[in-house]
């Protein structure tokens, strides 16, 4: 089946000599993954590898088999064209991130039209704004309410986060819970939206640990959860 559709890039690697295997969430069809045949090597197609770099939002066409093996693009265009989502280095090292993080958290072929929106605004936001310092954090919050798992906020009071049930309580319960400064930082991200992201206020560390904490909350809620490699460069960020 011939399918038109929205498409961002999650991953692309090298497959045989000239030819790479494409990871995209598309907004027709979920998570699709394509071989992308000769592309290395050809300069006459209408594929090119510029347009396989992590978050690039296309428009293709591509032929849906449906079989569980790997669909073929015939044509592609890019949607939105970037002007520093790939060129600034503090950008460009969040696209590594979170394009790890999505590949990692997404794995349904299945229409999903408002996490596709999400998504894509997201990106959009991210390409047009200078202080993204908080913005992986905010994004990975907003992200686990289109997964299924946004924490429970009537008890947002409470001193501890679970990270098992995902609520905030007055007591402790033993390994599952957050406590403290890295908790309260935490809290500060319900409270705002993309245009206010910048009134909270971090040290380098403190972000780590907020990190750290919503990461570790990730892992006890998307099965086959695993660390994402660019973290290490992502943590020498955002002073």
């Amino acid at each position: 089946m011939v399918v038109a559709t929205k498409a961002i890039v999650f991953s692309a690697i090298k497959y045989s000599e000239a030819d790479l295997i494409a990871v995209c969430y598309t907004e027709a069809a979920g998570i699709k993954t394509y071989l992308l045949r000769n592309i290395l090597k050809s300069k006459k197609g209408k594929l090119r590898t510029s347009f396989f770099q992590p978050l690039t939002q296309l428009e293709i066409i591509a032929d849906h088999k449906n079989k569980g093996t790997l669909e073929y693009i015939k044509d592609a265009k890019v949607f939105y064209p970037y002007q520093t989502l790939h060129t600034d280095i503090v950008k460009s090292s969040l696209v590594m991130f979170l394009s790890e993080m999505l590949k990692n958290c997404i794995r349904e072929e299945e229409v999903n039209e408002e996490l596709y929106s999400f998504l894509e605004n997201s990106f959009i936001w991210l390409d047009q704004n200078d202080d993204v310092a908080n913005f992986h954090i905010y994004f990975l919050l907003k992200l686990s309410m289109y997964l299924g798992f946004y924490p429970d906020t009537s008890s947002i009071e409470g001193k501890y986060f679970n990270i098992e049930a995902g609520v905030f309580q007055s007591t402790d319960f033993e390994n599952i819970c957050f406590e403290g400064p890295q908790v309260e930082d935490f809290k500060k991200f319900f409270s705002v939206n993309a245009k206010n992201l910048n009134d909270i206020k971090l040290t380098k560390d403190d972000r780590k640990l907020v990190l750290e904490l919503i990461l570790t909350y990730y892992s006890f809620h998307v099965q086959g959860y695993h660390k994402p490699k660019s973290l290490a460069i992502l943590n020498q960020l955002f002073n």
